[in-house]
């Protein structure tokens, strides 16, 4: 894929770069994501392509992290996303139940197919607009996309006050500098982990989950907590790119 050359520079670079921080500054003056009571309502995306499927199970094993972490905070409803095989874009109900969740993820299997992270990014923008959505999790590791295109989506997301967290799996040159600006476009964060450390996709799920439960306070406490990666998406989130 040849969209890599059509990438953003890096802020602070070229034209480029200062258009993103300029577009930032826009989103920055938008009011907080998360004010209304009940549970936090938070979409769960994923990519299901074949490359994900070595580590597919191990996701489904520690989503329930993201329940546990909310429960002092009034609870989380999560809705699972994926996109997989030929042009394939699913979207489950609403379910407040770990168990539940993990029993739709248990019953899918990857599939080879290109990514479609434009159309996600669209697909959570509606959810916005139909009603309440207060962060979307996504977790990938690749992009075959017109990168202009996702970061267009991400863009406008982001005009909607609804951040995305991004878990980066592996080392996609594309999705390297792609992912990261999904992160800020949104006011989100971006974070990679490895395979290898289950421990650190537990406590980054968790620590999103707190956020769309209870909102900044609830994710510094969190990471207050937890440690590890978790004071990272916090820095992100309050707005220090460090």
């Amino acid at each position: 894929m040849s969209g890599d050359r059509k990438l953003p520079s890096a802020p602070g670079g070229a034209s480029g770069g200062n258009a993103i921080d300029a577009f930032v500054r826009e989103v920055s003056r938008l009011p907080a994501t998360r004010g209304g009571a009940g549970r936090g309502r938070l979409l769960f995306a994923l990519d299901a392509t074949a490359s994900r499927e070595p580590t597919w199970d191990q996701a489904c094993s520690l989503q329930g992290e993201m329940f546990v972490a909310t429960a002092a905070l009034g609870g989380l409803e999560v809705r699972l996303a994926f996109y997989r095989g030929f042009d394939e874009f699913k979207v489950s109900r609403w379910t407040a139940e770990g168990v539940k969740l993990a029993r739709l993820m248990g019953a899918v299997r990857c599939l080879a197919g290109r990514t479609q992270i434009a159309r996600l990014l669209r697909h959570a923008a509606q959810e916005r607009r139909e009603g309440r959505l207060d962060a979307v999790v996504f977790v990938g590791d690749a992009c075959e996309e017109d990168v202009d295109a996702v970061g267009h989506e991400a863009g406008k997301l982001g005009l909607l006050g609804v951040p995305v967290f991004v878990f980066h799996e592996g080392s996609d040159a594309t999705a390297s500098r792609l992912f990261p600006q999904i992160a800020k476009l949104t006011r989100g964060a971006y974070c990679r982990f490895d395979r290898s450390s289950p421990d650190q996709l537990r406590r980054l799920l968790g620590a999103v989950a707190a956020y769309a439960a209870g909102g900044a306070r609830a994710l510094e406490a969190y990471g207050r907590e937890k440690g590890g990666p978790v004071p990272l998406l916090t820095r992100q989130v309050k707005g220090d790119q460090r």
